[in-house]
């Protein structure tokens, strides 16, 4: 049967994705839904003095996101508790100065960011969001930012004619430059100069507090993204039909988990906030979730949710997993409590970390790709992925705590792995695994299409994921 609170999940879920088209508005929102539950804002400049049973989170680059719950102060002997995900999805991104003039066309020069699909990209009404920089006439090194998104599309990619094109139904190689450059949907008169920069001085100026010049504009972050909103599908809306659900399932999924879980002065009962979403989400009490768990902090380390920046290409920033960003964060953390580097050290071996990244779905045109026994279906749970090359950083070891987390709580898991003549994907679990000496599982939920701009999902996955993330911060 259908499942009320489950529609309410896959909502929540396709509503914070439709917020956020870009990284930065992705970390911006979960960063408002903090502030509303009372965790407290961190700065990486900053002395850290940490308490038990508070709630704390840090921005990196406006486009990564570190949010934990301090449940006990022993992490000597408990450890941490962490999920990681990443914030951004495979699409196009403005290259520096971007307007292409020809004749009454304006187009806008774009490179690929990640390996999306690209035939998905055609013929969709598009639009641009992401971030600006304008001038701080009181310190150059502290330009001023805005997240921005443009509620109206602007522009589009489209097809060549099959009258002109006959080869594209038996297969087309699209040309990156040629024929992925967006037009824009305006009137060109060919008078028209730096077409982007007035755009966004218009969209500043009708959204920001306060007012800026064209000229104060100095640079920018900005990417396509589909206009049409991502939705719940099929007979009974069990289906998820969004972009970007690599992986913002996942940063969603991990942040409700962790704000559900925080037992020690919650507020999110507070019916004074006034949030636009979670709202569903933590109020959720069934399947097992019942009030005598939420009441108990039975786990006396840390728990954090980590959100990079940059997985789809390589991880290799400062905002990125391939860094030494978690392992400072970790260190912050346990001297803010007072620890020294030697009970940090020890933490590791308590510790325990869920790498939550999307897995691939059996395609029902084309099941033969699929490894022969380990074959993910829509409705069947949250997805282990193994790997004997490491691409995926589960074990043995990491597989059983997770598979026995599923078990005491009734969540239904499945197992992907790769056909051994095909290469595999990876994820932030490999490369996290290579700078700490912890225990990880890599964990997905199974979507088809994945990279194209629109991803199908299942609500069933959606929500048993969700509350395996949710388990494994309560137990």
């Amino acid at each position: 049967m259908f499942n009320d609170n489950s529609f309410e999940l896959g909502q929540d879920l396709v509503d914070y994705i439709n917020d956020s088209p870009t990284m930065y508005n992705a970390v911006e929102n979960v960063r408002v839904w903090l502030d509303e539950y009372n965790f407290e804002r961190l700065g990486l400049a900053e002395e850290w003095k940490l308490v038990k049973g508070g709630k704390y989170y840090l921005v990196v680059n406006s486009s990564s996101i570190f949010a934990f719950i301090v449940a006990g102060d022993r992490i000597e002997r408990e450890g941490f508790r962490i999920i990681g995900s990443h914030t951004d999805s495979p699409g196009f991104k403005l290259k520096p100065n971007p307007e292409i003039k020809q004749r009454q066309y304006l187009k806008l020069n774009v490179e690929p960011y990640g390996g999306m699909i690209l035939n998905t990209w055609m013929d969709r009404p598009l639009s641009l969001a992401g971030r600006v920089f304008t001038r701080n006439i009181d310190d150059p090194f502290k330009p001023i930012e805005h997240i921005i998104k443009l509620d109206r599309p602007i522009c589009i990619i489209p097809n060549l004619a099959i009258h002109m094109n006959r080869s594209i139904n038996e297969g087309y190689a699209y040309n990156k430059q040629d024929d992925m450059t967006p037009i824009i949907l305006e009137s060109y008169e060919g008078e028209e100069k730096d077409y982007i920069r007035s755009l966004l001085h218009r969209e500043i100026n009708m959204t920001g507090r306060e007012k800026v010049s064209l000229d104060d504009i100095l640079d920018y972050d900005l990417y396509l993204y589909e206009y049409e909103k991502g939705s719940l599908i099929g007979d009974e809306k069990e289906y998820i039909s969004c972009g970007r659900l690599d992986n913002l399932a996942s940063v969603h999924a991990s942040i409700s988990a962790l704000l559900y879980s925080d037992s020690l002065g919650r507020s999110v009962c507070n019916e004074d906030i006034d949030i636009n979403s979670f709202r569903n989400v933590l109020s959720i009490n069934e399947a097992g979730m019942d009030q005598s768990v939420q009441q108990k902090a039975r786990f006396e380390g840390v728990k954090l949710v980590a959100a990079f920046n940059n997985e789809e290409v390589g991880s290799q920033t400062r905002q990125g997993a391939d860094s030494q960003l978690l392992i400072n964060i970790l260190e912050r953390i346990a001297l803010g409590l007072g620890k020294t580097k030697s009970q940090l050290l020890r933490s590791y071996e308590s510790s325990f970390m869920i790498s939550a990244d999307l897995a691939h779905a059996v395609h029902p045109n084309k099941s033969s790709v699929a490894d022969p026994t380990n074959r993910p279906v829509f409705a069947g749970g949250p997805t282990i992925k193994s790997h004997a090359g490491q691409a995926y950083a589960s074990d043995a070891y990491s597989v059983a705590v997770y598979k026995d987390i599923c078990d005491r709580n009734g969540i239904k898991y499945q197992t992907f792995a790769n056909r051994s003549d095909k290469a595999s994907g990876s994820t932030i679990g490999s490369i996290t695994a290579s700078y700490l000496p912890i225990a990880i599982v890599d964990v997905g939920m199974p979507v088809l299409a994945m990279h194209s701009i629109r991803e199908l999902g299942h609500i069933d996955d959606y929500r048993s994921y969700y509350k395996s993330f949710y388990r494994f911060f309560e137990l």
